[in-house]
């Protein structure tokens, strides 16, 4: 679950230009809010008004592709979502100079507006990069040959009603003109004459006079259905968690496989309703529709109630209770189920059905009452409809969108349950993210360069700002454009001393009481109003990124180990994760040298990251799928996001010191054992020094009790089998063989290491020196970005460097592998089978957390595993948090001491500091 930014009312997508991990970041540290206030209530878009006309089928084309003007390219898009409508932004890497920079959807109530602003990226430099990519054949990342520009699509709406200050958005923004950043732009600005800015919707007939009048610019009108489909067909493919079931108050992020996305059916709940067969990229027909839509609740409900706006009216039906007005099973029967054709007694019989027989007038009922009945009969109906015609062409998936939605909870489970009642479970409602600007995306999506089919979901990652808790809701801040009003905002809006230390009371799962329920609820708020108001992060692009190639089935892995669905350990790490933040914030302050600005971005984390805490505790879905490994990469990028880039920089760097210099003294030690008591101590060295984690409380406690080495020497003294899980006896008889079977050479092991200092200096580089001195070529993976105080690839070439002065099979490797200075020119002018020693090379993973998700790696060490036969997973946080139970089609071993209790517990019916030794053979016969 990565993050970043955050602006007044909408977020922003991030897209990395150059397509390095190492970019990420600078880019969250560069990154500004935009805003997209929403000016007063709103009202719901008048997305379709249908006469006879409309009613007939309609056959979908493709989508007409502008060359009025330079045209921009998507290759690479991501998207970042608005905090309050959950509208997001997208960022897009490979855009040339020229662009188009608006879109917009103008409905008879809503403008949406899509707009882009460039993000310069500068190149990285990286020697070692250079290095890996030349021995491992990785071509280069950027496909273009003109300069590449970063940026990101904004998600933004207006009242129609107040077109006037749309306008004068575009022109503070100068979007008309190329945007404040364009390089042409001149405080006169460029003649806007020939300028032709794509839209969709009735406003774009109406209103283009006004357009040309007030900014000089042309309206091109899009087809209002092309775009929808354009916009929906993009956020399926692109976004791995775009689409989502809610039933019964949960919610549930489906994962869509965009090979097999199409044929579908898409409703767009407007004032009225379209229902859409999809069958392929510009491919579909509008096959049925209703005039019954959110017009018709709007209407009636204003008529009825005297509301003023659509918000308003839902909001009332929250307070509902539509037994008072609708005549159900139960009235007819007595209070009996009419159980002979499956109909319970809370079954609607007839909406509004007691108005007839009750003596009453209207100002006798209550408007909520009303409004909850309304919402309910319209929602139905529309379920009901929209399944028919599932039903009419053999469809399962169906998508529902449009401002209707809003993404309010109780209409979505009423949908829901029509679907589930009427298809008897065979179908599903499912509803998507950024369900109110599928027409501004694809009118955006209409011009020439877009690069659709280069979008992969394994390149995005999803990360939230530190005003995703509260954009989400109803707070909004002011325009936030650097890290001084990003900590002022904090001050000003969140409460100081936001700690968790118990958990925020969840709801219990409501029904919605249409028939065949055993608990049935007639009541609006049996449901959170908000329940259902997700926050889409920043979607960052990076291009480099790829599924790692030695997953037994990528379909099917799931990286987190602990299933946080579970209330009581979700309630558990959240305390965890709370108790921990204190000495986190002050080894932070610490690496900035302690000074009152520090201090001051130390607080501003603190409340962010409480605040993020408290928003997942009262709805654990509202950042999508939530995982361990998610919460982690959290608190790393909120670290991130108030500057604090290594918090454990000098405490890494004084324990690597501290390990180097008694280095020298193990390896004698090694080196005077025969080759299977090698092994074993090797093994107990890397479980031992694995106990140096500044990630666990635990393991913090024992910092105060000794040095580093006296407790490493004191845990490996400790050390004694047989193991919590010991694979060891099956991982020697692999290496060394036995009288049944030959001893086994690995070609390439790749070796994911965990902590600095003892961790990696006495634990995982002897290891690696067993394996070099067996003829088995390694590459060492370590972290992208900080992470507690994880070894960074950055930083493993020092230490590799430091190690080689003590031991020649290291610095002959070393050399092989480019990690030493002196070895670099030789690698690049010489031909590799020149080196008479196998290499030991360095590689990033992709990723900034203690933990891994492999469907996400870079694209080096992607490379590094297509010749690799053994994968050693080292650390809790890589191999017991995460891939505990990952399949891979190689030979793998996972080691890791259990620095927790309830992780112990759970996963391997033991107890803290038990360790893990768990070896697995290769699942492809070809690995065998």
């Amino acid at each position: 679950m990565a993050n970043l930014r955050d602006r007044e009312g909408h977020q922003e997508l991030r897209i990395d230009g150059n397509s390095n991990i190492d970019n990420l970041a600078d880019d969250i540290s560069k990154l500004n809010f935009d805003t997209g206030r929403d000016r007063g209530s709103t009202v719901l878009g008048k997305e379709e008004q249908l006469g006879d006309k409309d009613m007939a089928p309609m056959a979908g084309s493709s989508i007409n592709r502008s060359l009025s003007r330079p045209q921009l390219d998507l290759s690479g898009a991501a998207i970042q979502g608005n905090f309050e409508e959950k509208d997001p932004t997208i960022l897009l890497p490979n855009q040339s100079d020229d662009i188009s920079h608006l879109a917009l959807d103008i409905g008879g109530s809503l403008i949406k507006l899509v707009y882009f602003s460039r993000h310069e990226n500068q190149p990285v430099n990286d020697r070692r990069r250079k290095i890996i990519k030349a021995r491992l054949g990785i071509t280069n990342f950027n496909r273009r040959s003109f300069p590449i520009l970063g940026g990101r699509l904004h998600f933004v709406k207006f009242e129609t009603a107040k077109i006037n200050e749309c306008l004068d958005f575009i022109y503070s923004k100068q979007l008309h003109r190329g945007g404040m950043d364009s390089r042409s732009w001149q405080t006169e600005g460029p003649n806007t004459e020939n300028t032709v800015i794509k839209a969709t919707g009735g406003g774009a007939y109406k209103f283009a006079d006004l357009f040309k009048d007030k900014l000089g610019i042309s309206i091109e009108k899009e087809d209002e259905m092309n775009c929808l489909v354009s916009g929906a067909n993009y956020l399926l493919k692109a976004i791995r968690h775009e689409a989502f079931t809610h039933m019964e108050g949960r919610k549930e992020f489906v994962q869509l496989d965009s090979n097999d996305l199409y044929p579908y059916l898409l409703v767009n709940i407007g004032s009225g309703v379209s229902i859409i067969k999809v069958d392929g990229e510009g491919v579909f027909e509008r096959v049925s529709g209703t005039n019954v839509g959110g017009g018709t609740y709007w209407g009636l409900g204003k008529l009825l109630t005297k509301c003023k706006s659509f918000d308003e009216l839902l909001e009332l039906s929250q307070r509902g209770d539509n037994r008072t007005i609708d005549m159900l099973v139960g009235d007819i029967y007595g209070g009996m189920d009419y159980s002979k054709i499956g109909l319970s007694a809370s079954t609607i019989a007839s909406s509004f059905g007691k108005a007839i027989s009750e003596n009453k007038e209207i100002d006798d009922y209550r408007p909520e009452d009303i409004s909850l009945s309304l919402l309910r009969m319209i929602s139905y109906n529309i379920g009901q409809i929209s399944y028919l015609n599932a039903l009419r062409f053999g469809l399962k998936r169906i998508f529902f969108g449009g401002f209707f939605i809003r993404g309010h909870a109780y209409t979505m489970d009423t949908i829901s349950f029509a679907v589930h009642f009427w298809s008897k479970g065979q179908a599903q409602a499912m509803f998507l993210r950024h369900e109110g600007f599928l027409g501004a995306l694809g009118a955006f999506l209409s011009y020439e360069k877009h690069g659709l089919d280069d979008l992969l979901v394994h390149q995005f990652v999803e990360r939230f700002p530190m005003g995703a808790p509260y954009i989400g809701g109803n707070v909004h801040g002011p325009p936030l454009g650097d890290l001084n009003e990003k900590i002022s905002w904090m001050e000003k809006f969140v409460l100081k001393g936001t700690e968790i230390t118990a958990p925020v009371p969840m709801l219990s799962p409501g029904t919605t009481g249409l028939g065949g329920f055993e608990v049935p609820s007639s009541r609006g708020d049996s449901l959170r109003p908000d329940a259902s108001k997700l926050n889409v992060g920043v979607l960052h692009l990076i291009p480099s990124l790829e599924v790692f190639p030695l997953l037994a089935d990528p379909k099917t892995y799931e990286p987190n180990t602990i299933d946080l669905s579970d209330h009581g350990e979700l309630e558990y790490w959240f305390k965890v994760l709370s108790e921990h933040m204190p000495d986190l914030v002050d080894k932070a302050v610490a690496s900035e040298g302690g000074t009152d600005d520090a201090k001051r971005r130390g607080d501003a984390f603190a409340r962010a990251f409480s605040a993020h805490l408290a928003r997942l505790m009262e709805e654990p879905a509202a950042y999508g799928k939530l995982g361990l490994a998610n919460l982690l990469e959290l608190r790393e990028e909120c670290l991130r996001e108030f500057h604090f880039h290594d918090a454990y920089r000098s405490i890494k760097q004084r324990e690597n010191e501290a390990s180097l210099a008694v280095l020298q003294d193990l390896l004698m030690e090694l080196d005077s054992m025969d080759e299977e008591s090698r092994l074993l101590t090797l093994i107990e060295g890397v479980l031992a020094a694995n106990i140096f984690d500044w990630g666990s409380r635990a393991c913090v406690d024992l910092y105060h009790k000794g040095t580093i080495i006296e407790i490493y020497r004191m845990s490996r003294d400790k050390m004694q089998r047989p193991w919590r899980v010991d694979d060891f006896d099956i991982f020697k008889e692999r290496m060394f063989g036995s009288a049944e079977k030959k001893p086994h050479k690995y070609k390439r092991a790749l070796l994911f290491v965990d902590n600095s200092g003892a961790d990696i200096v006495l634990g995982m580089l002897p290891l690696a020196r067993e394996l070099l001195r067996r003829g088995t070529e390694v590459v060492l993976v370590g972290n992208s970005l900080p992470a507690l105080n994880d070894v960074t690839a950055m930083e493993l070439p020092e230490i590799v460097a430091e190690a080689a002065k003590h031991c020649d099979i290291l610095r002959a490797a070393a050399e092989a592998g480019g990690l030493l200075v002196d070895a670099m020119i030789n690698v690049q002018d010489s031909p590799r089978e020149s080196s008479l020693s196998v290499p030991l090379m360095v590689v990033e993973n992709g990723c900034g957390s203690p933990c891994i998700d492999l469907r996400q790696v870079s694209s080096e060490l992607a490379a590094a595993a297509k010749d690799a036969d053994l994968v050693v997973l080292e650390g809790m946080g890589r191999a017991l948090h995460t891939n505990f139970n990952a399949k891979f089609k190689c030979d793998a071993l996972k080691v890791a001491m259990v620095k927790n209790q309830r992780l112990a517990a759970k996963l391997i019916n033991g107890n803290i500091y038990d360790s893990v030794c768990r070896f697995e053979a290769a699942t492809s016969p070809s690995f065998s």
